[in-house]
C-alpha cells in the first residue's frame, strides 16, 4: 500500500465510525426525549408481534366517544415485554393506554409507530 492509500482508507474508516457513532447518538436522542405524552381510552381490537427481521409489538385500540359511532383507531407499538403481556391479556376488553411520542426515530426495530405505550390499565 502506497502512504496515499493508507491515508484514503483511515480517512474512509473513520468517516464510517463517526457516521455511525452520529446515527447512535441520534437514534438515543429520539427514543429517550418524547415530543409528546397522554392517555388514550379505548378497546383493544388488535395485539400483535410483527416484523421480518426486527419483530415489534403492535396494538391497535378502538376509541369510541359515544355508543354507535363510527370509532377512530389509534396505533401504538410497544417495547416493554411486561406491558406487552398486560395486553395480550386484555385482548377485547375497554383499556387505558399511557404512551410517548417519539418523532424522528430513524428506523421501524423500534416500532411502526410513533406512539410507544408505556402503561395500560383495564377500564370500566
Amino acid at each position: 500500500m502506497t502512504p496515499t492509500t493508507k491515508k484514503v482508507t483511515f480517512a474512509f474508516a473513520i468517516f464510517l465510525v463517526a457516521g455511525f457513532l452520529l446515527l447512535a447518538a441520534y437514534t438515543w436522542m429520539a427514543l429517550s426525549f418524547s415530543y409528546s405524552e397522554g392517555e388514550r381510552a379505548g378497546y383493544l381490537q388488535k395485539f400483535s408481534k410483527r416484523g421480518w427481521i426486527c419483530k415489534t409489538w403492535e396494538g391497535e385500540l378502538l376509541l369510541t366517544a359515544l355508543p354507535g359511532t363510527i370509532p377512530e383507531k389509534f396505533q401504538f407499538s410497544v417495547r416493554d415485554e411486561d406491558v406487552a403481556k398486560q395486553l395480550t391479556a386484555a385482548a377485547g376488553k375497554r383499556i387505558l393506554v399511557t404512551y410517548s411520542q417519539h418523532k424522528g426515530v430513524p428506523t421501524q426495530c423500534f416500532g411502526e409507530t410513533e406512539y410507544f405505550a408505556d402503561k395500560v390499565v383495564l377500564s370500566q
